[in-house]
């Protein structure tokens, strides 16, 4: 289709850009919340295409894939596989701070007030929805949201569209990616582990010295003041290790989407 007339070309390209913005908007957790609707995203979608469908060169997709229905099918299913990877990995801090926030409250003995989440519709944890609310809007406040643009741009120029490589050709390190999520998890949940294994021990000792007391009504509360006052403590912290993390896993989301460049 060496003649194929500029406008066909036109949306070709739109077509392939606007499948990888609808993998990262539609599997990102940064913009998959239930609170917004579904054609508002699909809107966002099709704004942040236009405004980027200028990058690509026209003459850089071969338009011969568009004759044939495989072709096609493979160039759009591989779009949509790059923006879906480039939503969940760059979303990790995101997701390690959900799972922190539920085996704390899990500690601190919450775990049976599950409450509906608005975002997912779903119950959730006390403390996993309010780590979340909280990295949702830092996510916000530093810009995270442009990065995860800026992300899609640059990968355009790692992986440009139009090449027929639907399976990755190496290893997209999801192990490394689990890894490190539970990893940065478990580095935001020791303190209240350590924090509630004393008071544990405390009210052990308690319990064999003044046996009249009913142990299991003071040990509640004491553990839940005793978790908040080190969520006050540490909530901070876990922010600024999370600030750090952000431009790296969105590196380490291009970075894995490198596997689909076509060889």
């Amino acid at each position: 289709m060496g003649g194929t007339e500029l406008p066909t070309q036109l949306l070709a390209v739109y077509l392939l850009l606007h499948l990888r913005y609808i993998g990262l908007v539609f599997s990102s957790p940064v913009f998959t919340s239930a609170m917004s609707p579904t054609p508002f995203r699909y809107l966002f979608v099709v704004m942040l295409t236009a405004c980027s469908v200028g990058i690509i060169k026209t003459e850089a997709i071969p338009m011969l894939y568009f004759d044939e229905v495989i072709f096609l099918a493979a160039l759009c299913l591989r779009e949509l596989m790059i923006g879906v990877a480039l939503g969940f990995v760059s979303a990790l801090p995101l997701y390690a701070l959900r799972v922190a926030g539920e085996q704390i409250g899990t500690t601190m003995g919450f775990s049976m007030a599950q409450v509906m989440d608005p975002t997912t519709q779903s119950e959730s944890s006390l403390l996993g929805q309010l780590h979340f609310y909280v990295a949702m809007w830092l996510y916000f406040r530093w810009n995270g949201h442009l990065l995860m643009v800026q992300a899609v741009i640059e990968s355009l120029k790692l992986v440009p569209p139009g090449q027929v490589s639907l399976f990755p050709s190496g290893d997209m390190q999801l192990g490394v990616w689990l890894q490190s999520l539970f990893t940065l998890g478990i580095r935001i949940v020791v303190p209240f582990y350590c924090a509630l294994v004393l008071s544990d021990v405390g009210l052990g000792f308690l319990a064999r010295t003044v046996p009249q007391m009913n142990i299991f009504v003071v040990g509640l509360p004491v553990k839940v003041l005793l978790g908040f006052m080190v969520l006050a403590a540490v909530l901070p912290l876990a922010m600024d290790l999370v600030y750090t993390r952000f431009e790296h896993w969105i590196e380490v989301a291009l970075s894995v989407i490198r596997v689909w460049r076509a060889q």
